[in-house]
Order: structure tokens, then sequence, then C-alpha cells
């Protein structure tokens, strides 16, 4: 039986909870994607609890975009039932995951990205919003450090591990502009107190990444082209892949519940 897409009316408050929560949803079903498949047991199971820290943001978030939306959605509605097109992710974290390097590279520019983002939410005017970021910077500091420690520990080890974190970088940066794009509906919240403008963060978040970098002898881009359409639902090939295995159980056995 065919399901229906859902319909959500994208408020800036709704669509600016949707955005991080479908950051949070997409990245932790690619991390997911390792359990039983990483390098070693240890890491199996820091990014499967990775993956479950983010999921746990995106719940938050959904349930919190359903409550300002006002209408009959719910967080497993706006996760299984929306299309491709209404997802609002950044394209970076739908990339696929490629070798452990690239999980890896992807994970740490997001982190960084993420630390400082929940960091500075935590003033947010909006007191629910404000709530999530303090519980989100705990779990996204562990995220940076975990990344950062293994970007240094193969971009300073075998010749091979550092060509592919190499590699991996000098691959996904044209994906890390759009984390500091702003529209209008976006600096409305910014200029109410509600949102951080991400442009006061990109210096912080060059900063670490160079740090690290520096230290893991390996080397940033100085392009500045960026990709960019995922935060108006212009998407990668790889999202519509993802989200069929996703959905998958929702849209076969709609309203199911464990």
């Amino acid at each position: 039986m065919a399901v229906a897409n859902i319909e959500v009316a994208e408020t800036p408050l709704v669509l600016y909870a949707l955005r991080r929560a479908d950051d949070a949803l997409i990245l932790g079903h690619r991390l997911s994607e390792w359990c039983g498949h990483a390098p070693m047991l240890e890491e199996d199971m820091a990014l499967s609890n990775i993956a479950l820290d983010l999921i746990g943001q995106a719940r938050e978030l959904y349930t919190y975009a359903a409550k300002v939306e006002g209408r009959d959605n719910d967080e497993d509605r706006l996760a299984y039932l929306r299309d491709v097109r209404q997802y609002r992710n950044l394209l970076l974290v739908e990339q696929p995951n490629g070798d452990f390097a690239r999980t890896l590279v992807r994970q740490f520019f997001y982190s960084a990205f993420a630390d400082l983002h929940w960091r500075a939410m935590m003033t947010s005017r909006d007191p629910t919003l404000a709530a999530i970021a303090a519980k989100s910077e705990k779990e996204s500091a562990y995220h940076l450090r975990h990344a950062s420690e293994w970007m240094i520990r193969l971009g300073d080890g075998t010749d091979e591990s550092h060509a592919r974190v190499q590699a991996a970088i000098d691959h996904l940066w044209a994906f890390t502009g759009e984390m500091f794009f702003v529209d209008d509906s976006e600096r409305g919240m910014i200029d109410a107190g509600i949102a951080v403008d991400p442009a006061r963060l990109r210096d912080r978040w060059l900063k670490t990444l160079s740090e690290v970098a520096g230290e893991a002898t390996l080397t940033l881009p100085q392009n500045d082209w960026m990709q960019q359409g995922g935060r108006a639902g212009r998407h990668s090939e790889h999202l519509g892949h993802l989200l069929s295995e996703l959905q998958s159980m929702q849209r076969t056995f709609p309203g199911q519940t464990w």
C-alpha cells in the first residue's frame, strides 16, 4: 500500500528545527551503517554510540518542530514520511561513508561546527532550543574529541593512512561551506535572538581544523568554491538511496510501533 508523503507547515522556527534534526538523523544513520563493520570492536561501539547521540538529538528537535507546527505530525512522521525534497540536511552529512578515513573526516568537519553551534545556542531566547543545545553540546564535545584523535592518528600514521585522510579532506571540503549558509528565514531567527549566526563561528571552526590538521601533518584546501542546496531541499543522489532504506519499514507497514 502506497503511503502519502506528509505536508509540513515550514514556519521559520519549524524549518530551523527541521534542518538541525535532519542533519542529526541523516548523519546518525550514516554512522549506524558501520555497526558490525568498523575496523575494531572498540570503534564499532564508539561509532554506534555517536549515532545514538545524534538520533537522540534528532528526536528532540523533531518533537519540538511538531509541537510548534501544531498539526498531527510527530517525530516518527517527520522522520519517515517526508519526501527527499522535504529534507533540509546539509549535503555533507548525506555523503556515503566511503572508507574509514572519509567517515572520520566527514565527522570531524561536522563535529567541529556542531560543537560551536550548540555551545552558542545555549543562550537562545527559545528555552526549548537552549535546553536541547545544553544536552547536545556535551555530546558534540565528545564527538569532536573522538574525531580529532583519529585525524591525528591516521594523518600522522603510515603513508597509506595519511594519503587516505588527505584524499578525504580534499573530497569533502566543498561540502563544508553550506554549514555557514543563511537564508532570509534563518536571518530573521538570528535577528530575534533565537538562532546564532553561523558566520560568527567560522573563524573558530577554521582554527580548530587548522590546529588538528597541523598536528596530523595534513593540509586544508584553499578552494573557496562550495556546494550548497541541501538546506533548500536540493540533494545529491545519495540521500534518495539512504531514505529508501531508512523509511522502508514505515512505508511498508505504515503506523506500526514496537
